[in-house]
Protein backbone atom coordinates (compact mmCIF):
# COMPACT_ATOMS: atom_id res chain seq x y z
CA UNK A 1 0.00 0.00 0.00
CA UNK A 2 1.38 3.43 -0.94
CA UNK A 3 0.14 6.59 0.72
CA UNK A 4 -0.51 9.91 -0.97
CA UNK A 5 1.34 11.46 1.92
CA UNK A 6 4.98 11.80 2.76
CA UNK A 7 4.16 12.44 6.45
CA UNK A 8 3.24 9.79 9.03
CA UNK A 9 1.78 10.89 12.39
CA UNK A 10 2.82 9.34 15.69
CA UNK A 11 0.27 9.06 18.50
CA UNK A 12 1.17 12.20 20.46
CA UNK A 13 0.43 14.50 17.52
CA UNK A 14 -3.16 13.23 17.48
CA UNK A 15 -3.43 13.35 21.26
CA UNK A 16 -2.32 16.97 21.45
CA UNK A 17 -4.77 17.95 18.71
CA UNK A 18 -7.68 16.12 20.31
CA UNK A 19 -7.14 16.88 23.99
CA UNK A 20 -6.70 20.60 23.53
CA UNK A 21 -4.86 23.42 25.23
CA UNK A 22 -5.02 22.14 28.80
CA UNK A 23 -3.27 18.89 27.99
CA UNK A 24 -0.90 20.01 25.24
CA UNK A 25 -0.04 23.59 26.16
CA UNK A 26 1.79 25.27 23.29
CA UNK A 27 1.78 22.04 21.28
CA UNK A 28 -1.98 22.12 20.85
CA UNK A 29 -2.06 24.80 18.14
CA UNK A 30 0.68 23.19 16.04
CA UNK A 31 -0.83 19.70 16.41
CA UNK A 32 -4.26 21.01 15.44
CA UNK A 33 -2.76 22.75 12.40
CA UNK A 34 -1.06 19.51 11.31
CA UNK A 35 -4.23 17.43 11.67
CA UNK A 36 -6.41 19.99 9.89
CA UNK A 37 -4.12 21.05 7.04
CA UNK A 38 -1.48 18.42 6.25
CA UNK A 39 -1.84 15.37 4.09
CA UNK A 40 -0.74 12.55 6.40
CA UNK A 41 -1.02 8.85 7.03
CA UNK A 42 -0.96 6.70 10.14
CA UNK A 43 -1.45 3.11 11.32
CA UNK A 44 -3.86 0.88 13.19
CA UNK A 45 -1.34 0.76 16.04
CA UNK A 46 -1.31 4.57 16.32
CA UNK A 47 -5.12 4.70 16.27
CA UNK A 48 -5.37 2.09 19.05
CA UNK A 49 -2.75 3.91 21.15
CA UNK A 50 -4.59 7.18 20.54
CA UNK A 51 -7.94 5.79 21.70
CA UNK A 52 -6.43 4.20 24.80
CA UNK A 53 -4.59 7.36 25.86
CA UNK A 54 -7.25 9.89 24.80
CA UNK A 55 -9.86 8.27 27.03
CA UNK A 56 -7.52 8.11 30.05
CA UNK A 57 -5.08 11.05 29.98
CA UNK A 58 -5.25 14.71 30.79
CA UNK A 59 -7.40 16.71 33.14
CA UNK A 60 -10.37 16.11 30.84
CA UNK A 61 -9.99 12.93 28.79
CA UNK A 62 -12.20 12.43 25.77
CA UNK A 63 -15.36 10.42 26.17
CA UNK A 64 -15.17 7.00 24.53
CA UNK A 65 -17.64 8.20 21.86
CA UNK A 66 -15.64 11.33 21.05
CA UNK A 67 -12.34 9.37 20.93
CA UNK A 68 -13.99 6.80 18.65
CA UNK A 69 -15.11 9.60 16.34
CA UNK A 70 -11.53 10.92 16.14
CA UNK A 71 -10.35 7.41 15.23
CA UNK A 72 -13.05 7.09 12.57
CA UNK A 73 -12.12 10.41 10.96
CA UNK A 74 -8.34 9.94 11.10
CA UNK A 75 -8.76 6.41 9.69
CA UNK A 76 -10.12 7.97 6.48
CA UNK A 77 -6.51 8.89 5.71
CA UNK A 78 -4.15 6.16 4.50
CA UNK A 79 -3.82 3.77 7.44
CA UNK A 80 -1.42 0.82 7.64
CA UNK A 81 -2.97 -2.21 9.34
CA UNK A 82 -0.98 -4.14 11.90
CA UNK A 83 0.17 -7.19 9.97
CA UNK A 84 2.72 -9.90 10.77
CA UNK A 85 5.07 -8.29 8.23
CA UNK A 86 4.85 -4.89 9.97
CA UNK A 87 5.41 -6.50 13.38
CA UNK A 88 8.46 -8.41 12.14
CA UNK A 89 9.92 -5.34 10.41
CA UNK A 90 9.25 -3.38 13.62
CA UNK A 91 11.17 -5.94 15.67
CA UNK A 92 14.06 -5.66 13.22
CA UNK A 93 14.05 -1.85 13.51
CA UNK A 94 13.87 -2.05 17.30
CA UNK A 95 16.89 -4.35 17.44
CA UNK A 96 18.89 -2.40 14.88
CA UNK A 97 18.27 1.06 16.36
CA UNK A 98 17.90 0.09 20.06
CA UNK A 99 14.37 1.49 20.29
CA UNK A 100 11.11 0.03 21.62
CA UNK A 101 9.23 -2.59 19.63
CA UNK A 102 6.30 -0.15 19.47
CA UNK A 103 8.45 2.58 17.91
CA UNK A 104 9.97 0.04 15.54
CA UNK A 105 6.50 -0.97 14.37
CA UNK A 106 5.56 2.68 13.79
CA UNK A 107 8.64 3.12 11.61
CA UNK A 108 7.79 -0.09 9.74
CA UNK A 109 4.22 1.12 9.14
CA UNK A 110 5.47 4.50 7.88
CA UNK A 111 7.83 2.72 5.48
CA UNK A 112 5.05 0.42 4.29
CA UNK A 113 2.93 3.45 3.38
CA UNK A 114 5.82 5.16 1.61
CA UNK A 115 6.05 8.05 4.09
CA UNK A 116 9.44 9.77 4.16
CA UNK A 117 8.87 11.79 7.34
CA UNK A 118 7.57 10.65 10.73
CA UNK A 119 6.26 13.43 12.98
CA UNK A 120 7.16 12.28 16.48
CA UNK A 121 8.21 13.65 19.82
CA UNK A 122 9.43 10.33 21.17
CA UNK A 123 12.16 9.53 18.65
CA UNK A 124 15.36 11.43 17.88
CA UNK A 125 14.68 14.56 15.81
CA UNK A 126 16.58 14.49 12.53
CA UNK A 127 17.50 10.80 12.74
CA UNK A 128 16.76 8.51 9.84
CA UNK A 129 15.47 5.05 10.71
CA UNK A 130 15.41 2.88 7.61
CA UNK A 131 13.88 5.08 4.92
CA UNK A 132 12.03 7.37 7.36
CA UNK A 133 13.38 10.63 8.85
CA UNK A 134 11.98 11.78 12.19
CA UNK A 135 10.89 15.39 12.66
CA UNK A 136 9.64 16.84 15.92
CA UNK A 137 7.13 19.42 14.67
CA UNK A 138 7.16 21.24 18.01
CA UNK A 139 10.81 22.31 17.94
CA UNK A 140 11.48 25.96 17.04
CA UNK A 141 12.17 26.46 13.34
Amino acid sequence: MIANSEVFLDTNILLYAALGRDHAGHRWARAREIVLTEDYCTSGQVLAEFYNNATRKGATPLTPDKAREWVRIVAMKPCQPVTPEVVLAGIDHARRYQISDWDGAIIAAAERLGARVLYSEGLSHGQTYGSVRVENPFLPA
